[in-house]
């Protein structure tokens, strides 16, 4: 599903997606890339930049393997590959030779909520949130059925207002706060409509740039993996660029 506009996205729809995908062909090749190790007494997995985009990368910044996922938190193949993958990631940009980046594919606006959320506590710890956020995907999305009424009235609310309402009722605001990110702190991410229009605007141009149908979407240096979903169908191509 293309990302909605930012202004669709402030606005309540809770039509998700599939989460699939088919995307344009990449087949880097090149001789094997040689480890860099990270500077004395850090580890490159923990070496954390944001982005001129407004991302967080991890690892080596000339790394010559880049690694980008474009996921959604209310998908369930994200979530699987999130649990999959996560340490394998950090095993390999441990080594110095890849970067990685997972970038929000607002495809509703929980994942909204969800994204303001997890950025909300910066760099260090984003990557540990979002993995927390996919492991409690299924019983999130539970606190959807049936909950009508609630939703309902999340529409008369202003635009400001309606990400942090629908992080109350999914659960994510006490989830946060188990997590470390502070009541007041979470209000203050979830109204910030700045940051909630960037993200948009970092999907929409995501969109553009690679065409986008449905998430995970992983690009490799720059191009779009074709027909990757899960970790067993990206290791060989991980391996084909050179690590």
């Amino acid at each position: 599903m293309k990302a909605l506009s930012a202004i669709a996205l402030v606005a309540f729809s809770l039509t998700l997606a599939a989460c699939n995908k088919s995307e344009e062909a990449a087949q880097p090749t090149g001789d094997p890339v040689a480890a860099v190790a990270a500077p004395a007494g850090t580890s490159w997995s923990q070496t954390l930049a944001e982005t001129p985009d407004g991302y967080y990368l991890m690892g080596n910044p000339a790394a010559k393997v880049k690694l980008v996922e474009f996921g959604s938190y209310t998908c369930s193949h994200c979530k699987d590959f999130s649990v999959e993958a996560s340490e394998e990631i950090r095993k390999i940009v441990d080594t110095g030779k890849m970067s990685f980046e997972f970038r929000p594919y607002l495809r509703d606006p929980i994942d909204l909520s969800t994204a303001l959320l997890a950025r909300c506590g910066g760099k260090d710890i984003f990557y540990p949130l979002s993995e927390q956020f996919f492991a409690n995907q299924t019983a999130m999305l539970e606190k959807v059925q049936g909950n009508d009424a609630a939703f309902k009235a999340v529409e008369q609310l202003p635009p400001a207002q309606r990400p942090g309402a629908i992080a109350q009722i999914v659960g994510l605001v006490e989830f946060a706060q188990q997590r470390g990110i502070s009541a007041d702190q979470a209000k203050q991410c979830l109204a910030d409509v700045g940051a909630a229009t960037k993200l948009a605007k970092g999907v929409e141009a995501a969109n553009s740039q690679y065409n986008i149908q449905g998430t995970p979407t992983f690009v490799l240096n720059g191009v779009v993996v074709d027909n990757v979903a899960n970790w067993a169908a990206l290791q060989p191509k991980l391996k084909a660029a050179g690590l």
